[in-house]
């Protein structure tokens, strides 16, 4: 894939993001954006806008997504790919609907997208094609040429978003005092979401038991464990357990939760821990306050030592990683040859998300799918 350098029929990628204030005025909007149509009080989203209180009223991702353009940006020259790179959010500006009508002014028609979220899901992948076939619908009412837009495939098992995590696991191994590194558990942390929405994430096939969106992180715990093992000689044990649970508490949720997990190893007598947040491209608020702040507090409560583990970001291999994959996927649509890089199990995902895949919660339309009107 590093050779080639015909990104056609694509003419430019569109990094497909979540947004977040960036600023204390900005909390409560961005969360009425967030939670749009649910009816919650503007007292309640103050109440729920506290952890972006705590930093400011700022959340770490909008600046995340520049340093990733700018990294992508970046990569692409140095490669001499010839692709422009814009980004859009879908809670808050850049906008994404903004976005795209300034690609279309721009000239584009067969946009590649990127979404920062690795994983198959309604909120991870479904629900962003939704945001983009509302937005592409916008634009046709007001007269523009609507582009193609095709969201590129997951990427949770692309070797360039694996291997900074397994440095990041690493490099918080070596950061435990000497005496408990040797027995220290791994904790591989993602956002928890409810079980119904886990059993029906990805492809019908694999609905049940908690879906693709279960299978794909225990596959990348799996993976970064055994890369930790290769290099270290030493077998940590492992699980997979979520974090930044929201919603009712009668609708059940995947669990356990990482503040419980960190309890039932301190009650087990594990003498350390290292939180490696494998479902978030970027140390956004989920992973600066759930597992900075509060799990990192109830590990000093417990008098456990933990570690946090880096996450993706910006890091030069993810970068050349979206290289791989807009090559690629521009090599399928030519009908060339191509091996899709992938590790694990699972082989690499779906170019065109299937009917029945990530259903979504009412009937909306959806880009960038087998049923989609764009």
């Amino acid at each position: 894939m590093s050779d080639l350098r015909d990104p056609a029929p694509y003419d430019a990628l569109l990094l497909l993001s979540f947004g977040g204030p960036e600023g204390p005025d900005d909390v409560v909007p961005f969360l009425a954006n967030v939670t749009r149509g649910r009816g919650i009080p503007e007292e309640r989203l103050k109440e729920v806008g506290k952890h972006y209180f705590l930093f400011g009223g700022v959340s770490p991702i909008n600046a995340q997504n520049r340093a990733l353009l700018d990294a992508l940006r970046k990569d692409f020259a140095d490669h001499g790919l010839e692709l422009p790179v814009y980004w859009g959010n879908r809670n808050w500006a850049p906008y994404l609907t903004d976005t795209l009508r300034e690609m279309i002014t721009d000239g584009h028609r067969r946009i590649a997208v990127l979404a920062t979220s690795a994983y198959a899901s309604y909120s991870g992948c479904r629900q962003y094609r939704e945001n983009l076939a509302e937005s592409l619908s916008a634009l046709e009412a007001e007269g523009l040429p609507v582009p193609r837009v095709d969201k590129l495939r997951h990427y949770f098992n692309h070797p360039g978003f694996v291997r900074p995590m397994v440095d990041g696991v690493l490099a918080s191994l070596a950061d435990l005092p000497e005496d408990v590194r040797a027995g220290a558990h791994l904790a591989f942390t993602t956002h928890s979401i409810p079980t119904a929405a886990a059993d029906t994430s990805g492809p019908a096939e694999t609905h049940g038991d908690g879906g693709s969106y279960v299978a794909e992180h225990l596959d990348v715990a799996r993976l970064i464990t055994e890369a930790v093992r290769e290099e270290t000689g030493v077998d940590h044990p492992w699980q997979l357990v979520y974090q930044s649970r929201s919603g009712a508490p009668h609708i059940p949720w995947l669990e356990p939760d990482i503040c419980d997990h960190l309890e039932a190893l301190h009650g087990d007598g594990v003498p350390a821990v290292v939180m490696a947040p494998i479902g978030f491209v970027s140390d956004h608020m989920e992973v600066l306050y759930d597992l900075d702040t509060e799990a990192t507090a109830k590990a000093a409560e417990l008098g456990l030592p933990v570690r946090r583990s880096a996450t993706v970001g910006a890091d030069p291999r993810f970068a050349a990683a979206v290289r791989e994959l807009v090559l690629e996927r521009a090599a399928a649509e030519q009908d060339r040859p191509v091996a899709p890089c992938a590790l694990g199990t699972l082989g690499p995902s779906h170019d065109l998300c299937p009917v029945g895949c990530c259903p979504a919660r009412a009937l909306k339309p959806a880009a960038a799918g087998a049923d989609s009107p764009f």
